[in-house]
């Protein structure tokens, strides 16, 4: 049986990218990094292991967060200090100094990267050689089809080591091991099925379908979740547009029970507990 990836996005309510630009002058108290327990108990009584791709302002904000995931069998990742994205203005200045100091708070304990809202492209594919420099051995930013805010159409669908100078296939010289997101075919469209607005949105039979096409072919199946889907009880509603309300708020309230839904179906472990058994050309 083909092991299956699972990653929490670990962020607060004010994080999303769609939010950031309603939120103005508005105060950014973390609430979101209260559903922790809630979250940790899912994964226990479904037998789960997860990555934690932590936001590392909220570990700042709430230090005995790393000792309660990682006692509990979890692994710690790094998505950045503020959840800004990689080709944001100005971010690359900025990237080194953000590893090391999460680092710093976490003790060296992050081997793996997320960048938010999947923003690994060819614009900021520098990213992968900071990371390899400051001793990281894995990211999974890579959605291999495109949609409006994110993804790289044609990317292999199978976990390849990549590099700067090539993002979308296997480099045989590459340092970095890329775990690339689930996706599925729709209509003869080629969409995420990876988790997020998906797993609300597409019938659940669609994600599981996904994910059994993978354990077919021998492919992990990489999914993620955010930690404010899963605990939607913290997550306040903000005045926006339809469309990014929609994006935003559809269906979260059932975002739990169908993630356990799939917990309960299938197994999945962190991506440092794979790789620990993982073998690539």
């Amino acid at each position: 049986m083909t092991m299956k990836l699972l990653g929490i996005d670990f962020e607060d309510w004010y994080h999303p990218q769609i939010i950031q630009k309603y939120l103005d002058d508005k105060k950014k108290i973390p609430r979101v990094i209260d559903g922790l327990d809630k979250i940790i108990d899912l994964l226990r009584v479904n037998d789960t292991f997860a990555t934690f791709f932590m936001v590392g302002e909220l570990i700042e904000f709430r230090p005995e967060i790393i000792d309660k995931i990682i006692n509990s069998g979890h692994e710690i990742a790094f998505h950045t200090m503020h959840h800004t994205r990689l080709d944001a203005p100005n971010f690359r200045s900025n990237f080194d100094s953000e590893l090391k100091q999460f680092n710093k708070l976490t003790e060296g304990k992050s081997k793996g990267f997320r960048a938010p809202t999947f923003s690994l492209n060819y614009d900021s594919s520098w990213a992968i050689d900071t990371l390899i420099q400051n001793g990281y051995t894995y990211d999974s930013s890579i959605m291999p089809t495109k949609t409006g805010m994110y993804g790289i159409d044609g990317a292999d669908k199978i976990p390849y080591k990549i590099s700067s100078s090539c993002i979308n296939k296997n480099d045989p010289d590459g340092k970095l091991v890329e775990f690339p997101l689930l996706v599925t075919k729709f209509f003869g469209k080629t969409i995420p099925a990876s988790g997020g607005f998906y797993l609300r949105f597409l019938p659940l039979n669609i994600i599981k379908n996904a994910i059994e096409d993978y354990e077919k072919k021998s492919i992990p199946a990489t999914f993620y979740i955010h930690s404010w889907e899963l605990t939607p009880e913290f997550m306040p509603k903000i005045s926006m547009s339809f469309k990014d309300k929609f994006i935003t708020y559809h269906n979260v309230e059932k975002t739990f029970s169908k993630m356990e839904n799939l917990l309960k179906k299938f197994q999945f472990t962190s991506f440092n507990r794979f790789m620990g058994n993982m073998k690539l050309n």
